[in-house]
């Protein structure tokens, strides 16, 4: 990782997703957890204020060094228990179901092999636990698609790896099965970024292996 991932990259992503709007989205997310829960894709912390203090352990991982940086004076002030980790998603030492929710904040569309961190995710999870998400991605609206094809090798560039046009929910219910998903447009955000999947997936017990 260079100086622009590490150093600006971070602190604009901790400026642009500090949104009040945005806020809404994570506190509607997080109210769905409880017990033993990972977050993959950690960020700056911008969660840690909306987690219910059902949640006994959060274990929050980035691979960004840079986004720990500045997540550490949120991380002193948490009101729950937090270990933070600075690992990839893609391949978790952690071991089988050990969590009972796990959490992505508009992390899977800046992840390189996110089939792979989806198989982690369902790996980690208990039976019958819970997949939170809010993520951007694919829009319904073919002119939309276009554009967003378009303009994904730039973004990937200038967003560290950010996709916007992943199908989220292809992904998401090749693993799991999905129990609640809402899908809209962000008020007042560019079509191509602000097309939005929010929704909790689970982790069937009968399909545990």
């Amino acid at each position: 990782m260079g100086f622009y991932s590490q150093v600006i990259l971070p602190r604009f992503m901790d400026r642009t997703m500090s949104d009040s709007r945005l806020a809404q989205y994570r506190q509607e997310v997080l109210s769905e957890v409880s017990g033993e829960v990972l977050e993959i894709g950690f960020g700056t912390g911008l969660n840690l204020a909306h987690y219910p203090q059902t949640v006994r352990q959060l274990t929050a991982i980035d691979a960004n060094p840079g986004m720990t940086k500045i997540a550490e004076k949120r991380l002193k002030n948490a009101s729950i228990p937090v270990e933070n980790k600075v690992i990839n998603g893609e391949k978790l030492p952690i071991g089988d179901r050990s969590f009972d929710s796990v959490v992505s904040t508009w992390t899977l569309c800046s992840i390189a092999k996110v089939e792979n961190a989806l198989d982690e995710i369902y790996r980690v999870l208990k039976p019958g636990g819970k997949f939170c998400f809010i993520e951007h991605g694919l829009s319904e609206e073919p002119n939309v698609q276009v554009w967003q094809h378009r303009l994904t090798p730039l973004q990937k560039l200038v967003g560290d790896g950010c996709h916007l046009n992943r199908p989220i929910q292809n992904l998401v219910e090749s693993k799991f099965h999905l129990v609640k998903l809402e899908r809209f447009y962000a008020p007042n955000v560019p079509k191509t970024v602000g097309y939005m999947y929010k929704g909790v997936a689970v982790k069937k017990a009968q399909f545990d292996g």
